[in-house]
């Protein structure tokens, strides 16, 4: 049985990464240090899961003389970053991806549960989340961030956070990724991943998903089907992720090797 659908952040409910690579920029100028992302930059830093992590690795990859002092400067960094990014929201809103909304509504409606597994901090998640429903209105039943976790994506702990709090096996549960680390953690839980792509994730691979689509698509926009299963009409529905969950053979076929920047 279907019981749960669980959903990553960055790039799946929502393109949330070009606002965080602007925040950090903000945050740079803000402190007064010489430093700008670019998108090529940024695109190559989300390889390290996690916003402290990735500052972390950037100042020991550019700046390993200077690592000492900049590292004692990075939680103040990342907590203008972090103000920045929900400023951003606030002024510019940010949408939801095709197919969200209405994937989750369908979900609510059925008595589906619903999760957030990310490695984004709680305060950013909690801006996309207003910026998207009504005060006191997220649906979300269980949310599960990167600080909750002791290790990030590619490792399963986010993903097993979310099933503790659900108190349900990985069994009666897909999860929602756009990345290969993210693919990697939720299989690491035991849970079948339908991925779709994002802005900054064309080129990953996303080997062990059973299904890949550029989005979750509209009755009147459809989604481009990448590989995996495919969806009726080029939409994924609640009827049809529990038609495949519910398939003798569903869960056992994940396809493999998927070249990159399909």
């Amino acid at each position: 049985m279907l019981r749960a659908l669980i959903f990553d952040v960055d790039g799946t409910l929502a393109e949330t990464e070009d606002l965080h690579r602007q925040a950090f920029n903000r945050a740079f100028a803000e402190l007064g240090l010489p430093w700008r992302w670019d998108e090529a930059l940024y695109a190559d830093l989300l390889a390290v899961m996690g916003g402290k992590e990735r500052l972390a690795h950037f100042i020991d990859s550019a700046h390993p003389a200077d690592a000492e002092a900049l590292h004692a400067r990075a939680p103040e960094i990342h907590a203008r970053k972090t103000r920045a990014y929900g400023d951003l929201v606030a002024q510019h809103g940010l949408p939801l991806r095709p197919g969200i909304a209405r994937l989750i509504a369908e979900a609510r409606a059925a008595g589906i549960r619903l999760a957030v597994a990310t490695t984004t901090s709680r305060p950013n998640v909690d801006r996309l989340l207003a910026a998207n429903f009504p005060p006191g209105a997220a649906p979300f039943d269980v949310i599960a961030a990167g600080d909750e976790a002791s290790r990030k994506k590619p490792a399963p702990d986010v993903f097993l956070l979310a099933l503790a709090g659900l108190g349900i096996p990985a069994s009666e549960a897909v999860a929602f990724e756009d990345s290969a680390a993210g693919i990697s953690s939720a299989r690491s839980a035991g849970l079948p991943v339908l991925a779709t792509r994002s802005r900054y994730t064309e080129s990953h691979r996303l080997d062990g998903a059973f299904s890949a689509v550029s989005d979750l698509g509209e009755p009147e926009r459809p989604h481009r089907h990448l590989a995996g299963v495919a969806w009726p009409g080029g939409v994924v529905d609640l009827a049809a992720l529990i038609r495949w969950h519910e398939a003798p053979d569903g869960q056992s076929a994940p396809f493999e090797a998927m070249g990159t920047g399909r």
